[in-house]
């Protein structure tokens, strides 16, 4: 493993400045936080930075506030820390349960939910070398190779999946994301935050070069608002989603006032699933509805050769996480 310079920042401000003259000087930089995708991304050589700004050393991005209106989160909170925290009561369910489905416990005791956010795709031909559009290439080469886990929403041309499991949670929760560079603090949608391969191949989010996303702000729950967050894998650790759904209903009476519905695993940006979610106003949850919510779910899938396993899984995944939240 080549050298590696290491900045241990003392605050955001400090942190931005650190990758700004790193920048300027001509020097490869990347952020750390928990650095439990980065370590392998050294190893693997997708991250070829010669600097390494350290930001476990910031204390000031870790905070949760809850206000009657809103709900901030620091983006350097570990995702244990979030899983566990009790200021996020039950209608929060769907960002805790997501943070404690991630990896190992090992692991979700570093991890932070920035850097879950922003982590970088596991798609194989990426991670071993191969000189694919998240590379720097001009192909992917999942569309004729191995496609098991790669995207049926979105995908083209490339048709990663995105591995984050707190980035379903948030959009569904209508988060807001600040993000922090050379210029200043800025805020955006979580819904505007990821990037489609058709709009920039070589991206999965809006973050310029020298920016980090410091915290999150959502809209605190209104009395009624229920949430759960189910998640598919191939196996029973450390691995990412096959299907993931994010649910936040917000239910007035027997009858459901708003929906929202994102999936995880089964495209390059969090996947709104719009259609499911109108077609869930009004209605009052049961085993029928949510059947038929699950079968709407997949109407608009385009899998590839080998992931249509991932059809019937959605479709389920859907309805069982509607079930969740069903009155007894």
């Amino acid at each position: 493993m080549k050298a590696l310079t290491n900045i241990n920042a003392r605050s955001i401000a400090d942190a931005v400045a650190a990758a700004h003259a790193a920048a300027a000087s001509g020097r490869t930089f990347t952020f750390s936080g928990g650095g439990t995708d980065l370590l392998q991304q050294i190893k693997d050589g997708t991250n070829q930075a010669d600097v390494i700004i350290n930001l476990r050393t910031v204390c000031e991005a870790r905070a949760v506030s809850v206000s009657p209106s809103e709900t901030r989160i620091g983006g350097l909170i570990t995702l244990t820390e979030l899983a566990g925290h009790t200021a996020l009561s039950a209608p929060w369910a769907v960002l805790r349960e997501a943070a404690a489905s991630v990896g190992t416990p090992q692991i979700r005791n570093v991890a932070t939910l920035a850097g879950n956010v922003t982590q970088r795709p596991w798609c194989w031909y990426y991670r071993n070398g191969f000189h694919c559009f998240k590379a720097g290439g001009g192909q992917c080469f999942s569309v004729n190779g191995e496609n098991h886990q790669h995207a049926i929403f979105g995908g083209g041309p490339s048709f990663i999946v995105h591995p984050s499991d707190l980035a379903p949670a948030l959009v569904a929760l209508r988060a807001t994301f600040e993000v922090t560079g050379p210029g200043g603090p800025r805020s955006l949608a979580a819904a505007d935050f990821f990037v489609l391969p058709s709009q920039d191949p070589a991206r999965e989010n809006a973050l310029v070069a020298t920016e980090l996303l410091t915290s999150v702000r959502m809209p605190t729950p209104a009395a009624g608002v229920v949430s759960t967050y189910l998640k598919i894998t191939d196996r029973a650790a450390w691995t990412h989603a096959e299907v993931s759904v994010a649910v936040v209903l917000h239910v007035e009476g027997e009858r459901i006032r708003t929906a929202s519905v994102v999936l995880g695993g089964v495209a390059p940006i969090p996947w709104r699933l719009t259609d499911v979610e109108q077609f869930l106003r009004g209605t009052s949850l049961s085993a029928a509805v949510a059947g038929q919510a699950g079968a709407l779910a997949i109407a608009n899938a385009q899998p590839l050769a080998k992931n249509g396993h991932k059809l019937p899984m959605t479709s389920a995944a859907v309805e069982r996480a509607l079930l969740r939240l069903a009155p007894a």
